[in-house]
């Protein structure tokens, strides 16, 4: 008989583990940033103790499974963007926004660095409200610092869509 085989992460496991499995990613949780070229995000993220997973793709686009070619046209909407897995026991939402806003310059739009593009835009999609709330207070402390002096924000805040 063939056993069926469950993707998980970057792990295969068969379906007698399957059950343990989903017992544990019942504790994870996942959130999504877009902060210029999605491979700098991913490795910082990468870093965080707590971060189960990474995976860079598109999101916030018109259609799903864009290519790097369609991105590039600058009409798809779509961000780099990286797709995090934490365990919220070991890593906050909160800690992964202020990693967020540490990686990138948050007042520029459609541009980071040498990457210019609406691809390369700032962005946090939200899978919850809890999210959505941490992100808007998150933004408007960080704007209230005096970080950036007078330049403002312009990172979006946008439900999670495809990725």
């Amino acid at each position: 008989m063939e056993k069926s085989i469950l993707q998980y992460s970057q792990y295969h496991v068969t379906m007698n583990e399957e059950k343990t499995i989903q017992a544990d990613t019942k504790k994870l949780q996942v959130a999504t940033f877009a902060a210029g070229c999605f491979w700098g995000i991913e490795e910082a993220f990468s870093k965080i103790k707590g971060v189960k997973s990474t995976m860079v793709g598109y999101t916030g686009g018109l259609f799903d499974n864009p290519t790097y070619r369609d991105v590039c046209t600058h009409k798809t909407g779509h961000a780099e963007a990286v797709q995090v897995t934490f365990d919220p026991n070991e890593v906050s939402y909160e800690d992964l926004l202020n990693v967020f806003w540490s990686i990138h310059n948050p007042t520029t739009k459609n541009r980071q660095g040498w990457d210019i593009g609406s691809q390369y835009r700032s962005l946090i999609a939200y899978h919850t409200p809890e999210q959505e709330s941490f992100a808007r207070e998150s933004k408007e402390k960080l704007e209230n610092s005096g970080k950036f002096r007078r330049r403002r924000i312009v990172t979006e805040i946008v439900p999670a869509s495809t990725f």
